[in-house]
């Protein structure tokens, strides 16, 4: 998951990126409505975490553009204006939720989690393909059955991957989701998570590089009547060497 926080106190919207970082959920920050507004012309965003009062365009504004952009992108007003009117207003310019400040950075997670289930493709809470099983709100990972414990950032690939239901998603798209804006585009970082998070899900592989174009969930990696360990499937996706994992 990847979220614009738009907040213009630094240590406030420094102290939620960390911690959604430990939630495996890549977040940007912008202090005022023009970053915010050049941000999301420019990166796909899951969710938007809106400070209502901010330098240059409101926090309001940015959430009328949203909406006016029919982009769905559901929106979290984050704010210290908690009179009911103010939360009136904030859901009528289109805010999904509403949060006051101060708050607790666990019940923003819960939030933020409840509405990226709600999006518009809908995807059920706990995640079930070829065998694997992902929870994100318990960030737990099985396959047939067996633990597996992965890294953040590992679990935060896989997030994505899971999504796209066995559709192919680009190391540029990996790197766009789950890391943040100051990702080096030019970093082998998603090659190596893949090698590392392919070896931690264990044979046969599950994930499949395609080709020059990325990676995706190989539907056909395990038989409903496999065991857990049974034999590698026929034909076995390309796969790059394990390596280390040096993101966390």
């Amino acid at each position: 998951m990847r979220v614009l926080v738009v907040e213009d106190e630094p240590y406030l919207a420094e102290a939620v990126r960390d911690g959604l970082r430990l939630e495996a959920i890549a977040a940007d920050i912008a202090g005022d409505g023009d970053l915010a507004l050049e941000l999301l012309s420019i990166n796909s965003y899951d969710l938007a975490v809106l400070d209502r009062d901010i330098p240059g365009p409101s926090g309001d504004e940015i959430a009328r553009r949203i909406v006016a952009s029919g982009s769905g992108i559901p929106i979290l007003m984050l704010t210290a204006a908690d009179r009911i009117d103010d939360k009136a207003s904030g859901f009528e310019l289109g805010a999904d939720d509403y949060l006051t400040k101060p708050f607790e950075l666990r019940e923003l997670v819960m939030r933020l989690r409840a509405l990226d289930r709600r999006r518009a493709y809908a995807r059920p809470p706990v995640s079930e393909i070829a065998g694997l099983r992902l929870d994100p709100f318990r960030r737990e990972v099985s396959r047939d059955g067996r633990h597996v414990a992965l890294t953040r950032k590992q679990f935060a690939v896989l997030e994505v991957l899971v999504a796209a239901e066995g559709g192919v998603i680009s190391a540029e798209e990996l790197l766009t989701r789950a890391w943040d804006e100051n990702a080096n585009p030019f970093t082998n970082a998603v090659r190596i998570t893949v090698s590392a998070l392919r070896k931690r899900l264990g044979e046969p592989w599950l994930i499949a590089t395609v080709p020059g174009v990325g990676y995706r969930i190989d539907t056909g990696a395990v038989s409903p009547c496999s065991p857990p360990t049974g034999s590698p499937a026929a034909g076995p996706p390309s796969a790059e060497p394990p390596a280390a994992d040096p993101t966390t």
